[in-house]
C-alpha cells in the first residue's frame, strides 16, 4: 500500500528532525556533562529504535574509550572494560574516524565482548565517531536485538546525531573547565586572604601561617578552602561584635 508506506516514511522523517532538533538544543543548554550524555543516548535509542544505545568518550592520555552513558539497565554491559584505541569495533571506529556496521556482533571476531552480547541478546551494531573539527572525542553505538542492515539514511541520521552531540559535549567540557578554573582562582584568593589574616592575628610569618593551615587541613581532613573560609568567618564575626 503505497499511501501507507509514504505516511510511515513521513512520520519517521518528522521523528528524525525532532531528534536532531533536541540534540541541537543541547549545544547551548548549559547542562552538566553527565546529564547531557544521558539525554544523547536516550534520544538516540528512541530515534533508532535500538535495544541499547551507548556513548563512549576517548581518554586521550590512556588512548582508551570509556562508556560514559547508556540507557541499558544491564550491569554486565554498563561495566564493560575500557576499549583501547584501534581494538574492537568502537576502537576501530575511533582510530579511523569512520562509521562501522556489524550484522551480528556475536559472530564478528573483532567484537571484544561476544559473551555479553549473547547474554544481553545484542545482534546488529552501528558505531559512529563523535568528532569536533575532525578530532575524534568518542563513539556513539546503536545495537538492535535482531539482525538489521543499517540503511544509508539511518547511518546519515546517526552520524548527524553524533556530530551534534560531539559539539554539545565539547561545549559542556569547555564550560566545566572554565568553572573549574574560576573555582580554583576563587579558592587561591580565599587561602591568600586567610593566610594574611592568620599571620596578623597570630603575629607570625605568612609562610608559617600557611604551614599551620596545611597542618590543620590534614589533621581535620578538611580542604584548605574550608580552613580558609573558617578563618575569614571568624575574623568577620569579631568585626561585627
Amino acid at each position: 500500500m503505497p499511501g501507507k508506506k509514504k505516511s510511515e516514511n513521513y512520520q519517521i522523517y518528522i521523528k528524525q528532525i525532532e531528534a536532531l532538533s533536541k540534540i541541537a538544543n543541547l549545544i547551548t543548554s548549559g547542562l552538566y556533562l553527565e546529564e547531557l550524555l544521558r539525554l544523547v543516548v536516550n534520544v538516540t535509542a528512541e530515534i533508532m529504535n535500538s535495544k541499547i544505545s551507548s556513548l563512549m568518550l576517548l581518554d586521550p592520555d590512556k588512548k582508551e574509550l570509556v562508556i560514559r552513558a547508556t540507557q541499558s539497565i544491564s550491569d554486565a554491559y554498563n561495566k564493560k572494560p575500557n576499549v583501547k584505541l584501534g581494538e574492537g569495533i568502537a576502537g576501530i571506529v575511533a582510530r579511523d574516524n569512520k562509521p562501522l556496521c556489524v550484522l551480528d556482533v556475536k559472530e564478528d571476531s573483532r567484537y571484544l565482548n561476544r559473551d555479553i552480547a549473547k547474554k544481553e541478546g545484542l545482534c546488529s551494531l552501528a558505531s559512529v565517531p563523535l568528532t569536533v573539527k575532525g578530532r575524534v572525542i568518542g563513539v556513539l553505538n546503536c545495537y538492535t536485538s535482531k539482525k538489521h542492515v543499517f540503511t544509508k539514511p539511518e547511518l546519515n541520521v546517526l552520524t548527524a546525531l553524533a556530530n551534534q552531540a560531539a559539539v554539545a559535549i565539547e561545549n559542556a567540557e569547555l564550560g566545566l573547565r572554565a568553572r573549574s578554573a574560576e573555582e580554583a582562582l576563587t579558592t587561591r584568593k580565599l587561602i591568600e586572604r586567610a593566610k594574611d589574616i592568620f599571620s596578623q592575628e597570630a603575629n607570625i610569618l605568612p609562610s608559617e601561617a600557611y604551614r599551620l593551615m596545611q597542618k590543620q587541613s590534614m589533621d581535620s581532613r578538611k580542604t584548605m578552602r574550608e580552613i580558609a573560609e573558617a578563618i575569614i568567618l571568624t575574623k568577620d564575626l569579631k568585626k561585627s561584635q
